[in-house]
């Protein structure tokens, strides 16, 4: 933006900030306006470098999101353009995840039928050059924004093959990508179903059914389970069209308040139910957020599901996008939304000045389901039975970040490009792990244990308070030699939750993502737990007529 755009726009601005607030009597507002305005000008003008406009305003919209809440942002078109693929889960491209190790971008995941699919590029493959320019160098951030495009555009990219190390290049035509909202829908055992449902896009309630009707087309459904343990939300609306599938046409499923009376909705489902009987159990667990809290606290609200796994993320907040101007957006946090019981779970409380406190105690209230069970608001949603998620340990969270899942994963298709797995029962062998050992054993892995950490904490403390008598300095020295948190030990400790991983990964690059999700359901216990919950119907009905929940 040039200077003189600048002082154009800076007036325009005051001249609105005048009349509108004028109008409504506003004078406070008006004046910090005005007074906006100058500061802006001062800085442009004043400040002893030359400072970009755009920058100046970037930095300012930011500085007044920072003290609302974390929800609320400022956000420019090409930003938008993220947002709306979070929203509607659709973007122009090829279709592929992509990721970075040490050395190169590389294919990470290319979704089943699309264009990059369809070119032949693998997981793993190299990406080498995008219409001709070198990619060497660049984030995955730059790679991606180069791949992307406007449908019916066409991108060269040319990849050095996993498989044997040529370089081949793509002429690949960008499609509308979809990404998928309802991962996964197959049984997990006789008459139960399951359906992993990732989030809340505009077409998540036209694939929820299809995964239904999908279910009913394999054999009888006498049972269904949704997981949301890692539903992030979406699109409220979305939330209602999907509580539509399982709950009378007409029911009040969420309730919107906010400060503007325009704010203030009610939402009634619309459609007659598919599913208006069938057994259900929900898991939910602490990633579970917004508008997966919305489907899953309506369900208890309602009685009409059993919900197991750990309490909900808690975000009560509903936000909008407002347009600014000048391709320019503000997100904020315009109202909260009541589930049926009339209780709003919002955890965190937020101040004037952006900080987070958790809601107190004295301030919970107790409401009532249909039925006349207990339930409280202020800390998210709360499961009927908590089921302990799986335990990961941190070794082998670090082994997954360092990307030797990965390595190994490209090693192994390299040996068995042409094999046929079922992920459901798939497992990589003894020697497999064995070779996967060894590929650890060659590096760095920068790992402590809890246990480590916490006796070299005291040996400093012991140290620092001149407790450094010979007796004590040997004791210690025996615990730390003790302590087994070395890369081979750990590879045996951890073994069983490190094949897991690798089981997964290879699975994704035989039979894509649902490969992945269909190798981790025998190690489910959150699966386990809703299975033998929909085979004891005497139980479910006890706890959707009277049991109550926890307060937190």
């Amino acid at each position: 933006m040039s200077r003189k755009s600048f002082y154009t726009l800076v007036g325009l601005a005051a001249v609105a900030a005048i009349s509108v607030f004028g109008v409504k009597n506003d004078f406070g507002l008006g004046r910090n306006m005005e007074m906006m305005i100058n500061l802006m000008r001062a800085v442009s003008t004043e400040y002893v470098d030359t400072l970009s406009a755009d920058k100046i305003m970037r930095h300012g919209a930011d500085g007044i999101m920072r003290n609302l809440d974390p929800y609320c942002t400022f956000l420019l078109e090409e930003e938008m353009k993220d947002f709306r693929t979070l929203t509607t889960g659709k973007y122009g491209g090829i279709g592929s995840v992509i990721r970075q190790d040490s050395s190169a971008v590389r294919i990470a995941e290319p979704y089943k039928g699309s264009p990059a699919d369809l070119a032949g590029l693998k997981i793993g493959d190299r990406i080498v050059a995008i219409d001709g320019k070198s990619i060497a160098g660049m984030k995955t951030d730059q790679v991606s924004s180069m791949l992307r495009g406007e449908p019916n555009t066409t991108v060269k990219v040319s990849v050095e093959r996993l498989l044997d190390g040529k370089v081949t290049t793509h002429k690949i035509r960008r499609q509308r990508i979809s990404i998928p909202s309802v991962s996964y829908a197959d049984y997990v055992a006789p008459g139960v179903g399951y359906i992993l449902h990732s989030d809340f896009t505009d077409d998540c309630y036209t694939e929820m059914r299809a995964a239904i009707k999908r279910l009913q087309a394999k054999g009888e459904l006498k049972g269904l389970i949704l997981d949301y343990r890692t539903n992030g939300g979406g699109v409220l609306q979305s939330a209602v069209k999907v509580l539509s599938l399982f709950v009378p046409k007409g029911t009040q499923v969420v309730e919107m308040r906010g400060r503007v009376a325009a704010e203030n909705k009610t939402f009634k489902t619309e459609f007659e139910p598919l599913l208006p009987d069938l057994p259900l159990v929900v898991l939910i667990g602490e990633n579970s957020a917004s508008a997966a809290e919305i489907v899953s606290g309506a369900l208890q609200d309602l009685d009409r599901a059993v919900l197991l796994g750990s309490r909900s993320y808690g975000k009560g907040l509903v936000q909008s996008t407002l347009p600014l101007g000048y391709e320019s957006y503000a997100k904020i946090t315009t109202a909260k939304y009541y589930i049926p019981s009339g209780r709003c779970i919002q955890a965190v409380r937020y101040s004037t000045d952006g900080k987070a406190e958790s809601v107190p105690d004295s301030l919970i209230t107790e409401f009532k389901t249909a039925a006349g069970r207990k339930v409280y608001d202020g800390g998210g949603i709360m499961p009927d039975k908590r089921v302990a998620p799986d335990y990961v340990s941190s070794f082998a969270v670090t082994l997954y970040l360092m990307g030797v899942m990965d390595d190994f994963g490209d090693e192994y298709y390299r040996a068995h490009p042409d094999i046929t797995i079922d992920p459901k029962t798939f497992s990589i062998t003894d020697e497999d792990y064995a070779a996967f050992a060894k590929m650890v054993e060659a590096r760095d892995v920068p790992y402590k244990s809890e246990s480590r950490r916490a006796v070299e904490k005291l040996r400093k403390s012991l140290e620092s308070e001149r407790y450094a008598a010979a007796d004590i300095a040997e004791a210690m020295a025996v615990i730390e030699s003790r302590l087994k948190d070395d890369k081979m030990s750990n590879l045996q400790t951890y073994k069983s939750e490190i094949i897991r991983t690798i089981n997964a990964d290879i699975a994704l690059r035989y039979c894509y993502a649902e490969g992945r999700t269909a190798s981790g359901l025998k190690y489910d216990k959150g699966i386990e737990a809703a299975v033998a919950m929909l085979a004891d119907s005497v139980e479910m009905s006890r706890i959707l007529r009277e049991h109550d929940t926890a307060r937190k």
